[in-house]
């Protein structure tokens, strides 16, 4: 992913910073705790296609 993108992209919703996980092909806003998928070196900014990081963390916590 191209630093010079990652620079001027910002979540849809808040407006604020997004941080790269590399390895899941994911960026993260944090406050939102939305994860928006890169597809072909391409990020899908869309809040309908994001997977919910609470969704994730809900599902442990049911488990145990």
């Amino acid at each position: 992913m191209d630093n010079r993108l990652l620079d001027i992209l910002v979540c849809p919703l808040c407006k604020g910073p997004l941080q790269h996980d590399k390895e899941a092909q994911e960026l993260i806003c944090a406050p939102d705790r939305l994860a928006y998928p890169i597809r072909d070196g391409i990020p899908i900014m869309w809040a309908e296609d994001a997977r919910d990081m609470n969704a994730a963390t809900d599902a442990a916590s049911a488990r145990t």
